[in-house]
């Protein structure tokens, strides 16, 4: 059935203490910005919810922008009539076989913010079930006081009634922007998408940070992260990525000639943090995250991590630690990231992936290898030479894909 208005409650905000109307005013800003294609709806803001009055507006249609906001807990789907017990009672008829059709049983609760209604609430719940006992199908109605599968809610406002039949779960978290800012080191695999989804959940306002080795990677490989950026963007207040690009054959090539193989995917990672840190400081950042999962390849086992970690002092959080694969699939799937992770098309820490990687290295050894090569300034000469390019949401950004499949003879 085509609903009227749609009630978006909110999430943990209900925890904020004397900050909680910030958080609501940017929750109200952001669920604008993602419904500003909808000129027909109408939005009320109160301090326990976001009403939207839908206006012939497709309700699948804005609820699927909805999913795009977090900080809200669930959507509850409602229809529009007069605030007289008659027009409640017929209202709730075809709203009550609706929500009967697939088995659930139900039962009225009623809440009056209008004091003035000549009915208390548990009288307005009883009435409408004896209306539409009485007058619904036989079998239609499946009524259930003690443990209803659903409650029909009627809220009498003076303006109005509001009877709601169905409840959605939302996206959950917290309104993005209130928590700060984290570049995201963004690879084009499965798990670094999913941890940038997680970090929005959280509050926090997303840039991204890819590291490439050109000729070694092919244009199709940044190709893969301008799409994931483009799928990220759309749970953005803006709407907009922020996407900063490294050139990394340079360094990549140098280190590899110069420390042993076993250390150079470790002493390879020490740099991105390096760099990583270093575009973050020179744009304000003060967070860094990935989409290291404990344990997964040997650049994240617990030893690894320990002697990476070591060269960065910024905190970094790693949102899919502690998950298995097939719960970052899932996740994957759920905000369409999935199948372009999966394009065969190898970002430059697969590519120079050693045989044998140390699985346990020493902070000590990675130092002493260190000093086999002049790094410094090429670490700088990566952060000075960043190139930044903004991502739309529903914009991708298309490459000339004349030259995406040369990949170089060195390989």
């Amino acid at each position: 059935m085509q609903y009227d208005a749609i009630i978006l409650r909110y999430g943990e905000l209900f925890l904020k203490g004397k900050n909680r109307q910030r958080f609501i005013d940017r929750l109200f800003q952001t669920v604008k910005n993602k419904l500003k294609a909808f000129p027909e709806l109408e939005l009320q803001l109160t301090r326990d919810h976001i009403l939207v009055l839908l206006n012939g507006a497709e309700d699948r249609a804005v609820l699927k922008q909805l999913d795009f906001v977090f900080g809200l807990h669930s959507y509850a789907l409602g229809t529009i009539c007069e605030s007289t017990l008659e027009s409640i009672c017929k209202t709730a008829l075809p709203v009550s076989i609706e929500a009967c059709s697939s088995g659930q049983a139900i039962k009225f609760e009623t809440k009056r913010g209008w004091k003035r209604f000549p009915h208390e609430s548990i009288s307005v719940s009883q009435k409408v079930a004896e209306y539409v006992g009485n007058h619904a199908p036989e079998g239609a109605i499946n009524f259930n006081v003690a443990k209803p599968d659903l409650a029909v809610r009627i809220l009498i406002k003076e303006q109005y009634t509001l009877v709601v039949s169905k409840v959605v779960s939302a996206s959950g978290g917290l309104p993005i922007g209130l928590n700060g800012r984290t570049l995201l080191m963004l690879s084009g695999g499965l798990d670094s998408p999913v941890a940038g989804y997680l970090m929005m959940k959280r509050g926090l306002q997303l840039e991204g940070l890819h590291f490439e080795s050109p000729p070694y990677t092919t244009a199709r490989a940044r190709q893969k992260v301008y799409d994931l950026a483009e799928k990220m963007a759309h749970f953005l207040p803006n709407g907009k990525f922020r996407l900063y690009v490294v050139s990394f054959t340079k360094l990549q090539k140098e280190l590899f000639a110069s420390v042993p193989e076993s250390y150079s995917m470790t002493i390879m990672r020490r740099m991105m943090y390096r760099i990583s840190e270093g575009v973050a400081w020179r744009h304000k950042i003060r967070l860094l995250s990935n989409g290291e999962s404990l344990g997964q390849v040997a650049s994240q086992t617990p030893a690894s991590m320990w002697a990476i970690n070591a060269v960065t002092s910024m905190p970094i959080i790693r949102p899919v630690a502690c998950m298995d694969k097939i719960e970052i699939m899932d996740i994957s799937r759920e905000i369409g990231t999935y199948d372009i992770s999966i394009r065969p098309h190898e970002d430059c820490c697969t590519v120079f992936v050693p045989k044998a990687p140390s699985t346990a290295p020493r902070r000590g050894k990675c130092e002493d290898y260190e000093k086999a090569f002049d790094w410094e300034p090429l670490v700088q000469e990566c952060i000075d030479n960043v190139e930044i390019i903004d991502i739309q949401a529903g914009q991708p950004i298309a490459l000339d894909e004349d030259t995406t499949d040369e990949i170089c003879d060195l390989l």
